[in-house]
């Protein structure tokens, strides 16, 4: 057994020195690294993100993406450009110099991948995205001291089913929803106000009497590490809680429930799976999809109490497609949400369906999945 733990160590670090050799070869004509090469990647299929997002998106630290956001400015690849509704925020694009290369770099990318993979099996890759996984625990601080807390709604009769609650909504997102609501959780502002999470806990404790549940929603919270540890802290207090989830993160949805303290899940599917980029307002390759699925599957057995939803919104859905959802998820709990204009969108100008044209559409989906409500 100690063998095979110290082959496991360097195989890890062999593939990390040989994958290096592999980039410092073929990425010289563009001087350039491969973490750099990644990200100017990611910011070529996200067109628009902040740095926030970039780091999110490749799991940087804030310096490392500052010092990379540098050398790509540096070299012309990107530029950064001042939100038009809110300066605080800043996009990054690529630019003329970087769309002539980018097709060299995918091919380098993808020959790099593509020899990795030979002979490799499919549970050899879901292996490594444990593996993946499991080593973040190493990568950062998970106390819930470093959680991003971006708002707080004390009191709530909607987002908890049935109960009487707060909602936490906690910062940063993968993906960017054209009618996402909560736009400044997605891109967010620089020197944005953050709860400080002692104070939310302090809140919380004073109010176990007079509420029964907290919902945790987003942003997408299980990018944060931190997020365990303060789910941890409020189920000690006695409450139910509710998390919403995007569900790209399967492995982290699965230690959420498997922890014990997750009493109700809430999971968007955004769209049909041809339809996911589209209405993700990001780039979702085929593997990022699967997982998708994996967290899909993974409630409908856990035995946990859970729910599907779908926000209809006319631009991106037709009855047919959330028809095909339904059937997707045949039994479980779909509810599909009526779009409705905030005023903080990140696409100010989609547009729902009228409360008729709802209330029809439910009784069509209806016919494939009887479980299927009007939110």
């Amino acid at each position: 057994m100690t063998e095979d733990k110290n082959n496991l160590l360097l195989n890890i670090s062999a593939l990390y020195r040989n994958v290096n050799k592999y980039f410092d070869r073929h990425l010289t004509d563009y001087d350039i690294g491969s973490g750099q090469m990644l990200s100017l990647i990611i910011i070529n299929e996200h067109e628009g993100l902040t740095a926030q997002q970039l780091a999110t998106y490749a799991e940087l630290d804030k310096g490392t993406t500052t010092k990379t956001i540098q050398k790509l400015l540096e070299c012309g690849y990107i530029e950064v450009v001042n939100d038009q509704q809110d300066k605080r925020i800043k996009h990054l694009y690529t630019t003329s110099t970087s769309r002539e290369i980018i097709n060299n770099l995918y091919k380098i990318r993808n020959e790099c991948t593509n020899q990795l993979l030979k002979d490799v099996r499919e549970e050899s890759e879901d292996l490594l995205d444990q593996l993946t996984a499991n080593s973040r625990s190493f990568a950062v601080d998970d106390s819930y001291q470093h959680l991003k807390i971006a708002g707080l709604q004390k009191l709530t009769l909607l987002d908890y089913p049935g109960k009487v609650g707060c909602t936490v909504f906690t910062a940063s997102c993968n993906l960017k929803c054209p009618f996402c609501h909560n736009k400044d959780l997605v891109f967010i502002p620089e020197g944005y106000p953050f709860y400080d999470p002692d104070e939310v806990l302090e809140f919380l404790q004073k109010r176990t009497s007079l509420l029964d549940g907290v919902c945790i929603t987003g942003g997408e919270p299980l990018l944060q590490p931190g997020i365990f540890d303060f789910i941890d802290k409020i189920k000690s207090m006695g409450y139910l809680v509710k998390l919403d989830t995007n569900g790209s993160l399967p492995q982290q949805l699965k230690k959420a429930v498997e922890s014990g303290n997750v009493d109700y899940v809430a999971m968007d599917i955004k769209n049909t799976w041809d339809k996911y980029s589209l209405t993700a307002g990001v780039a979702i390759s085929d593997s990022q999809l699967k997982n998708y699925r994996k967290s899909i599957d993974f409630l409908k057995k856990s035995g946990i109490d859970y729910e599907f939803r779908t926000t209809v919104v006319k631009d991106f859905h037709t009855a047919d497609d959330l028809k095909q959802i339904a059937k997707m998820i045949r039994g479980s709990k779909y509810f599909l949400q009526t779009f409705r204009n905030s005023g903080n969108l990140i696409n100010p100008n989609v547009t729902g369906y009228s409360q008729q044209e709802m209330e029809e559409i439910v009784r069509e989906v209806q016919t494939v999945n009887a479980t299927t409500y009007l939110r």
